[in-house]
């Protein structure tokens, strides 16, 4: 005999409403006063969810929900932001740990993942679509991805949730999220657009909205061999909602998650993992050389979900010194059992010690401020003084967009764009200038340095091509200093595809007098040319 479950339907809510019955309903199910459920749930008006880890204002763009009425809030579960239409349907398992179907999968984080997710992925079947789960944490037809999901626990019950997209509006959710661009090359796609679908694009039409639920609970059924009931929410589950809703409304909810106003004395770094994106932020006492505090976020999944909090506090007046780092993290990896998916302490490790080293760039009479403009490629922020760099590469986008060299390398140092005080300053201080053109010609052209001899260089582009390229930057095995740019770029513009071929029209600007700082300061400690190349 099956066991029973309750299926709980909760209609449509707002984004508050939502995410505070999600922490309500596993509340209670962790406390065994409520059973095992499955929960269907919808969003009105429209509203983009960050991930529990994450900060609304690095992954937002405020301003144009604001402006269109579309809410934000925070899920109590980790991962990326999502936008949640009215058109899409919501899924969420509520159970412990020890129920059938489920136990024998309770200490593997991804067999259980696609345990659950196969539940939908047998739902759509029975919708006439084929789908599978992809590990991390996607549910994919023919490569496009129709449902994210994602998880949380509570002593010995958890959640898992999807997003099924029935209808999407795709250019709603490239102008309400800050799309992170490294997602868009681990899966190896060329726009967003092509990379999404939605269970009107695969069957042609929309299905009645009871049917779609009907089949999604008929496949958890079937997967985790249990039976459904419906029900509705318990009286302990009414009245703890009443009592959070309102703190789940209010913006010390939606901003839980905020980088550190003072930026002086903060170093930080981003770099995509398998796991997915990661920020480190550090709050530093340069004096006393130690960690004030720490602010790591991204889109990874991690538990126990409280975990990163916990690191941060462990790492909290830790001296800044790569062996207590290391033994820090170490630590609280192998005491606490706390596990993230694609992600090994060693990488949260690197992460830290690049944020913390690049006060190492004040021996070039740069603000630790300023060092979060600097990016460096194989090598560490504290080597700095031990590289030698035999070019300057400069980006097309900087140049004027009318420029005659806009497009074909040279520069005639008519002053009116960034550019030209930089190439003026490398060609008197005889240290070659090359323009990148798109990123073809960029990896020829550290490959022809590489041929010649050159020992490094000096170069400038966005944060968004630094982190989707840094394998590829890496890979060349030549040493570079790269410098930020003003100005919104393509990727922040979402043309990216455009500036891959070396067709973005927009117009940056490079840190120009921070770059000319840099390169006139390595060249008075003997670190920029002097080596003839041909």
């Amino acid at each position: 005999m099956s066991d029973k479950w309750r299926l709980l339907d909760t209609g449509v809510l707002t984004g508050a409403e939502n995410m505070a019955l999600d922490d309500v309903i596993l509340e209670c199910r962790s406390q065994g006063k409520t059973p095992n459920t499955l929960r269907f749930l919808q969003f009105d008006p429209a509203t983009v969810l960050v991930g529990y880890h994450q900060s609304v204002k690095q992954e937002v763009r405020l301003e144009y929900c604001e402006r269109n009425g579309v809410d934000v809030n925070r899920r109590i579960t980790g991962g990326g932001t999502i936008l949640f239409t009215p058109t899409c349907l919501g899924w969420e398992i509520y159970a412990d740990k020890s129920a059938e179907g489920i136990k024998e999968l309770r200490r593997d984080l991804d067999r259980l993942a696609r345990r659950i997710c196969n539940g939908t992925v047998e739902g759509l079947r029975r919708l006439g679509v084929t789908a599978e789960f992809r590990p991390k944490n996607d549910i994919e037809v023919n490569g496009r991805k129709i449902s994210g999901t994602g998880g949380t626990e509570r002593e010995d019950s958890f959640m898992y949730q999807g997003t099924l997209l029935v209808d999407f509006d795709v250019d709603l959710m490239l102008k309400t999220l800050r799309i992170p661009v490294e997602k868009l090359k681990d899966k190896e796609i060329e726009s967003v657009k092509e990379r999404i679908t939605c269970l009107k694009w695969e069957l042609g039409y929309v299905p009645p909205l009871e049917e779609i639920k009907q089949a999604i609970a008929d496949g958890f059924a079937e997967v985790l061999g249990v039976e459904f009931e419906s029900g509705e929410l318990y009286p302990c589950e009414r009245y703890l909602f009443r009592e959070q809703l309102p703190y789940f409304q209010s913006q010390e909810w939606v901003n839980l998650v905020q980088p550190p106003e003072n930026h002086q004395g903060q170093v930080s770094t981003v770099r995509k993992t398998p796991g997915g994106l990661i920020r480190v932020s550090i709050a530093l006492n340069v004096p006393g050389n130690f960690i004030v505090s720490s602010f790591i976020t991204g889109d990874f999944q991690i538990f126990p979900q409280r975990a990163i909090m916990d690191l941060e506090a462990k790492l909290k007046n830790l001296p800044a010194d790569e062996e207590s780092i290391a033994r820090a993290v170490h630590e609280f990896f192998d005491e606490t059992g706390a596990r993230i998916f694609g992600v090994e302490p060693d990488d949260l490790i690197q992460l830290i010690l690049e944020a913390v080293k690049k006060q190492a760039f004040s021996v070039l009479g740069i603000s630790l401020e300023e060092a979060n403009h600097l990016m460096t490629v194989n090598f560490m922020p504290d080597e700095v003084l031990e590289q030698h760099f035999d070019y300057v590469l400069l980006p097309y986008c900087a140049k004027l967009v009318d420029c005659d060299y806009r497009w074909v390398e040279g520069c005639d140092h008519c002053g009116g764009c960034s550019i030209s005080s930089v190439y003026e300053l490398a060609q008197n201080l005889g240290l070659p200038v090359r323009t990148i053109q798109n990123f073809e010609h960029l990896i020829e052209t550290i490959h022809e340095f590489k041929e010649k001899g050159a020992r490094g260089y000096i170069g400038s582009c966005c944060e968004g091509f630094y982190n989707k390229h840094h394998d590829d930057f890496m890979d060349t095995d030549v040493p570079a200093l790269l410098v930020d740019v003003d100005d919104s770029t393509c990727y922040e513009l979402g043309e990216e595809k455009e500036a891959y071929i070396g067709e973005f029209e927009g117009q940056t600007t490079l840190k120009e007098e921070l770059m000319i700082r840099i390169i006139n300061e390595l060249y008075r400690r003997g670190r920029v040319g002097g080596k003839k190349l041909e």
